[in-house]
């Protein structure tokens, strides 16, 4: 019979190898692209191919669960920058941040694209980062430094065009970050 110790150390021991199969995926997607071997990925992380295909039965799987990983860290992110003193800068650095997340990890946004048709985020994380936005936009319109039409959905405009600046190489990200920024001032 299992103690209750034992089951916590066995769970504990099974987050680790989750972690370390995200990890090593991503890493070796964002390298090699979307035809990187399942076996090549449990070997990067040091579990079993058993243990790989229990929490990720198909490739799939196991990229959607990196795109979902990675919008949470974009999330706890922006979460952070809400208490932003000046909300117009909580909302640049926010805009900065997922153009950095992007740019870092170009690679793995095409994976994810491959895999799931797109790479924007999906349901809850979707409207977890939308709600953020959202109270980044109102803390900024209440002190007068986002114009009051702008909107959350003007906001993912600006991620999409971003994500595509980068994706395609089509110029300097920030300075689109920049120019994006200017066009939500009050007018």
């Amino acid at each position: 019979m299992s103690t209750p110790q034992a089951r916590r150390k066995t769970r504990a021991d099974a987050e680790r190898n989750r972690d370390r199969v995200l990890e090593a995926a991503r890493a070796l997607f964002a390298e090699s692209g979307y035809d990187v071997q399942m076996s090549e990925v449990a070997r990067a992380a040091g579990v079993g191919i058993g243990t790989l295909y229990r929490k990720f039965p198909t490739r799939e799987a196991l990229i959607e669960a990196i795109a979902e990983h990675r919008a949470a860290d974009i999330i706890a992110a922006a979460r952070r920058l809400t208490d932003a003193d000046d909300p117009a800068q909580g909302l640049a650095r926010f805009l900065h941040h997922v153009g950095e997340v992007l740019s870092d990890d170009r690679g793995m946004s095409e994976v994810i694209e491959k895999a799931m048709g797109s790479s924007e985020p999906r349901e809850e994380t979707r409207e977890a980062l939308l709600a953020i936005a959202a109270e980044l936009i109102d803390r900024a319109q209440a002190r007068g430094t986002v114009g009051h039409e702008v909107t959350t959905g003007d906001v993912n405009m600006i991620i999409c065009g971003l994500a595509a600046v980068i994706r395609n190489a089509a110029g300097d990200w920030r300075r689109y970050i920049e120019v994006a920024l200017d066009g939500l001032r009050p007018r």
